[in-house]
This record gives C-alpha cells, sequence and structure tokens, in this order.
C-alpha cells in the first residue's frame, strides 16, 4: 500500500470513528445520596431503567446526609438525593443548588434488642421512648455522621433536654446498615430509616420498639448543583434525573419497589407539581 492509500485509510478511519462517537457517548451523572437509598436497594433497582432509558450512567457516592451536600456544595457531584429538609432548604438558600424537589418519603424507627431493657416497646411516642433509655441506662448507638438520620436524633435529644452519657452512648460515625449491625452485636437501641432496618431485619434480629410517631416522618428531596458555582457540572444530566425521578413513571417504580414483599418507600409525586 502506497503512503497516499495509508493516509487516505487512516483518515477515513479517524472520520468514521467521529462520526459513529456520538450514537454511543454515555453520558456520566453524579449522584451524592444517603446510605438508606443504597443499603435498602433502591438505587440498584431504579437507575439501570433510568440509565437504559437515557443512555447515561450514574456514578453514585453513598454517604450521610452532610457529607453528600458538602460533596454538591464543592461541585464534587452534578446532583444530590438526600433527607433532611431543614438542610436541604439551607443548601438551596446559600445558592448551592437549585430545583429542589419532593421524591419519597418513609419513616424513622427505633430498634432495639428483643428484651427491650428500656421497656419501650410498642411506643407511638418517639420523645418519651428516648426519656426511657436515658433513664434505663440501656446502650445507644448513634450514626455520629452528620447523615439526615443522625440529624434527626439530635434534634430528638434536644427536644427530650438529656441523652445517654458515657458508655451507654456509642457515637459510630458509620451509614446505617453498619450501625443496625453494631445495635445487634451490643444489644442496643438506635434510630433508624424503616427500608434500611427491613434490608437488615434477617441478619440483625433487631425488634421495632418505637414507630407511628407524627414526628419521625422522613421526606426526601432531589436537588440538581448550581450550574452557575459550577461551570463543570452536567446540569443537564442532573435535570434529566431530577425530572425522570419525579415523574409518573419514576414515582411509579418507586412505590413498586420492595423489601421483603414490603413497600419500603412512598413517591411524593402530585399532579401539576
Amino acid at each position: 500500500m502506497t503512503l497516499l492509500k495509508k493516509h487516505l485509510a487512516l483518515l477515513g478511519f479517524l472520520m468514521a470513528a467521529a462520526t459513529a462517537a456520538p450514537a454511543f457517548a454515555q453520558q456520566v451523572i453524579r449522584l451524592s445520596t444517603t446510605t438508606s437509598t443504597e443499603n435498602s436497594g433502591l438505587l440498584q433497582y431504579l437507575l439501570p431503567k433510568f440509565e437504559a432509558k437515557t443512555n447515561s450512567k450514574v456514578n453514585v457516592i453513598s454517604v450521610g446526609t452532610g457529607k453528600a451536600l458538602e460533596l454538591a456544595k464543592n461541585g464534587d457531584v452534578d446532583v444530590t438525593l438526600v433527607h433532611a429538609r431543614a438542610s436541604e432548604d439551607k443548601f438551596v438558600a446559600e445558592g448551592h443548588g437549585v430545583n429542589r424537589r419532593d421524591v419519597m418519603y418513609n419513616d424513622f424507627i427505633i430498634v432495639g434488642p428483643e428484651n427491650d431493657p428500656a421497656g419501650i416497646k410498642g411506643s407511638k411516642d418517639v420523645l418519651g421512648a428516648m426519656k426511657k433509655i436515658v433513664a434505663s441506662q440501656a446502650k445507644f448507638i448513634s450514626r455520629g455522621d452528620n447523615s439526615g438520620t443522625d440529624q434527626m436524633e439530635k434534634a430528638y435529644w434536644k427536644q427530650v433536654g438529656s441523652q445517654p452519657q458515657g458508655a451507654a452512648y456509642v457515637s459510630a460515625g458509620l451509614g446505617m446498615g453498619e450501625v443496625l449491625n453494631m445495635a445487634a452485636e451490643l444489644r442496643a437501641y438506635t434510630l433508624t430509616d424503616r427500608a434500611t432496618y427491613i434490608a437488615y431485619r434477617a441478619k440483625t434480629g433487631l425488634q421495632i420498639a418505637v414507630e407511628g410517631d407524627p414526628k419521625m416522618f422522613n421526606p426526601y428531596g432531589i436537588i440538581a448543583v448550581n450550574p452557575q458555582k459550577h461551570k463543570e457540572a452536567n446540569y443537564k444530566g442532573a435535570m434529566q434525573l431530577v425530572e425522570w425521578i419525579t415523574s409518573p413513571e419514576g414515582q411509579r417504580l418507586i412505590g413498586a419497589f420492595k423489601v421483603d414483599g414490603q413497600q419500603v418507600f412512598f413517591p411524593s409525586y402530585k399532579a401539576g407539581q
């Protein structure tokens, strides 16, 4: 083959590759989210459907809500899915995020050992139950990671006016699944979202002690990173995920997701939202 023919062949290959690339190029969307959406299996169920529909790849960083919002604030992700409404509103008010939408909700519960040393099983009063935990000196495991669950727990102790002291209180600095395992090992109580508890129930043997208090309502929101602050953010991809997960299709799938045959997240979609 002559040198000219080689050059022409190479040019033809490069032109064909350039033409084909856009058809196969897959956008990457970086999502920071809470451990509950990951530990429960929800994201493994939802995201492949979104990815197939939009030719996207969602890279998930699963941490506590505080860290998830910090990653979004620093522009290390494109979108965040969390559950701590006061922190979410502050994040948006400070200009770090835009287009916050309600996504879903579940609830918090207190779980503990079968022998129930604080005598709180069956209670629907979270503050009253936590007072009994303090009085009984029963062991309590805290997330201790500034997650949405951790923030809610701290707010409860503040309202109670006291909290377990010394060896009775363990601040783990871990995700929800790990904390549930620790509570089982130490025969302790902990505050958890219901979805993660159900996913870990069989392996931990922990029992639901407190549920049904309106104070334990646990809503989730999704927020796109502000493209005015972070030009490199994939705002288009972020908004595709925001729109899809709050669409009738995304909301239907959230409602259909079950762990051990039980619905664990409830969609927030309202017509015209």
